[in-house]
């Protein structure tokens, strides 16, 4: 549905985007997720034509659309601040996207009523905004941004004024919205876990370059960069010291690896503690043990640079305690080559 071809833009002469190119299937929701600054709000509104591009080109089914004016594209664009009109009640600033389409009066208060019921909202179309809350708020500018039916919604850090606990509810909610909707969508965010609640597809940016799509099951289980896999907190990387025959040397021991690669992650889910030394046994001593519910966090130091992150259960009965001596072993899936 939505094609970016060798996507390029920069700012005074300072490359902002380099070389983006991905494709948005009809009715996905489409994620671009990373740090502030990598450019994924620049990349956003450079779709929506918002920012002017240096080279490369936007396809809408298959069509170029650089030179199709803004207000013409037919997206939907819902922000941060949510950009409510104080001065209109819930159903006025639903239905100001509706007027400016041009669609019928009867058919612009139905479809109000219908995007409003949508988001848990039919009973508060005369309420004012500046009564509502801050998940209400957001309900009302989803609402306004759905009501025209666009054919791209485009979402930028759409939870991000929001406490933890909200954003946790309501990221849910709002991908069963969007896919009740059927829309196809871009949605931005920095924060990993609601990328993964709310994405079928996420791409990693960094420095104004993609360095990974794919679904967050296998970005999470199979990072492909360094950036990735210690952005996604997966920060148990070693390097190798030397690559012979598909053995790849590291200060911890010898791991098969189909290419030679100069780090390796061992992913913090395939590693276990065990009681008993054995030849394939790491051994370290607990540095930090942080309660958090169903586990433990520990953090093991195996050398003096060396220092993984390791997932213990809560439910033996015994808490790890600082200073303990313990045995690691890895699961071969656990082994993970990345790229520099």
């Amino acid at each position: 549905m939505l094609e970016i071809r060798d996507l390029t833009t920069s700012y005074a002469g300072i490359p902002v985007l380099q070389g983006i190119n991905f494709t948005v299937e009809l009715g996905e929701i489409f994620c671009l997720l990373g740090p502030s600054g990598c450019g994924k709000t620049t990349l956003l509104r450079t779709i929506a034509g918002l920012e002017s591009l240096d080279d490369g080109d936007i396809l809408i089914d298959g069509k170029s659309i650089q030179r199709t004016p803004v207000h013409t594209r037919d997206f939907g664009l819902m922000f941060q601040e949510f950009a409510l009109f104080p001065h209109l009640n819930v159903l006025k600033n639903v239905l100001f996207g509706l007027k400016m389409r041009g669609i019928a009066p009867d058919k612009q208060r139905r479809r109000a009523e219908e995007v409003l019921a949508l988001v848990g909202l039919a009973d508060f179309a005369q309420r004012d905004v500046a009564q509502l809350s801050g998940g209400e708020k957001q309900r009302v500018a989803l609402a306004r941004s759905l009501a025209p039916n666009p054919r791209l919604l485009m979402l930028d850090e759409p939870l991000g004024s929001l406490d933890a606990g909200l954003r946790d509810r309501l990221v849910v909610e709002l991908r069963v919205i969007i896919k009740q909707c059927r829309l196809t969508s871009i949605y931005v965010t920095h924060d990993q876990q609601e990328a993964f609640a709310v994405a079928d597809r996420i791409a990693v940016m960094n420095n104004g370059q993609i360095e990974q799509i794919d679904s967050p099951e296998k970005l999470y289980r199979q990072p492909k960069t360094v950036f990735v896999a210690q952005f996604l907190g997966l920060a148990n990387i070693v390097p190798t010291t030397h690559y012979h025959n598909g053995i790849a040397d590291t200060p911890i021991g010898n791991f098969s690896i189909s290419q030679p690669v100069e780090r390796v992650l061992i992913h913090p889910d395939g590693i276990h503690l065990v009681g008993e030394k054995t030849t394939n046994t790491v051994t370290g001593r607990i540095a930090e043990c942080v309660f958090q519910g169903g586990v433990y966090r520990l953090r093991v130091k195996i050398t003096p640079e060396i220092i993984f992150t390791v997932k213990a259960t809560s439910y033996n009965g015994n808490a790890p305690q600082p200073g303990d001596e313990v045995g690691l072993t890895f699961d071969e899936t656990a082994i993970i080559p990345l790229i520099s």
